[in-house]
């Protein structure tokens, strides 16, 4: 009897201001990965413009589908799957890679796999190590925070949410304030390790007990404390802004963390999105699961594979094939598309 070949499955993302394809071996070896990027052009408007978005992703995705194939040495023929991102994410944007993908899957009769955008974050985590289940996510992007707890690598519940801006929405909204160019996250941070917290800015919900997540009121606080000073004609520090701002998410992303993986004790731990790529959350996140009585074991993917990309489409995918959860050529955008809630299972 033949052993198993090897699952290969070509993936795009399209989601947002990233176009990008990739071959997936076996949900964690990367074989190719393709991103073609739209921060120059969004970044004059200090943020994502949709119908530009859209129009990027039509003039590079066959393009850029050719590349992922010839970077992997595969052929049509070598192609397990094609996977796409279905939703959240812009309307348009989302339906020019699915778009791509079911024509790529009605022209070569290779079965198609829609895959959760979020679910594809925290995936990028088996890309890295081995995850060991249950798992708990951090899920920290331009549009969620949330932790997520992981019983198996298809079925993921949301334990904790923002209730109004995601973490990395107010980085890009006070990165405005401090005269960044779009995105402004790694700046933030950059100058966050050389300045200090000396403005106090506020922790919401950092002692309620939930794992909930609140970021436009220290948006709020930051935006007021800088137009004060310029009214009456005071130059804050940008670093030691910087810094507090930064103190403040991370505080409380890192003590709700903390006491959900205390709760439900994962065997792994896993940071997912766009903000886990900030070094301070990195570094405050290590340190704190190291100092716990019985810690999970830390996965964190590489700083390439934090922001959007296809490599963790097929990795989420990989694990969905195995289920045989395939879908059809009539797949649609959902650009609202949520994971479960854990409490509507209780």
């Amino acid at each position: 009897m033949n052993e198993k070949k090897d699952i290969r499955i070509l993936a795009f993302e399209s989601s947002c201001d990233e176009t990008s394809t990739s071959v997936v071996k076996n949900g964690s070896e990367i074989e190719s990965l393709v991103v073609a990027t739209q921060i120059k052009s969004h970044a004059r408007f200090g943020g994502v413009v949709p119908e530009v978005a859209s129009r990027h992703h039509i003039e590079v995705i066959t393009q850029i589908t050719r590349e992922a194939l010839a970077e992997a040495g595969c052929t049509w023929q070598d192609i397990d799957a094609i996977a796409v991102t279905y939703g959240p994410g812009l309307v348009g944007a989302l339906l020019i890679g699915i778009n791509a993908a079911k024509a790529a899957s009605m022209a070569t009769g290779i079965p198609l796999i829609a895959v959760d955008h979020i679910m594809g974050h925290i995936s990028a985590g088996q890309l890295a190590d081995t995850i060991a289940y249950p798992a708990l996510a951090l899920q920290v992007s331009g549009g969620h925070t949330e932790i997520v707890l992981l019983k198996d690598p298809t079925h993921f519940e949301i334990v904790g949410d923002t209730r109004d801006d995601a973490a990395g929405e107010a980085y890009d909204k006070i990165g405005r304030v401090l005269g960044i160019n779009y995105p402004a996250g790694k700046t933030i941070d950059q100058w966050a390790h050389q300045g200090k917290d000396t403005f106090n800015f506020p922790r919401a919900m950092i002692d309620e007990d939930n794992y909930d997540f609140s970021f436009s009121g220290l948006k709020s606080a930051f935006i007021n404390t800088c137009h004060h000073a310029d009214q009456l004609g005071q130059k804050l520090d940008k670093y030691d802004l910087a810094a507090s701002f930064q103190a403040a998410v991370v505080d409380v992303l890192a003590a709700k963390t903390i006491r959900a993986i205390k709760q439900y004790q994962p065997k792994t731990f896993i940071m997912g999105g766009g903000v886990a790529a900030n070094l301070g959350l990195r570094e405050r996140m290590e340190q704190e699961i190291k100092n716990l009585a019985q810690p999970p074991k830390v996965v964190l993917p590489p700083l390439k594979l934090c922001g959007d990309n296809a490599a963790m489409i097929g990795a989420a995918a990989y694990n969905l094939y195995k289920e045989g959860k395939f879908a059809g050529l009539d797949l649609d955008a959902d650009p609202s598309l949520e994971l479960p809630y854990a409490a509507d299972y209780q």
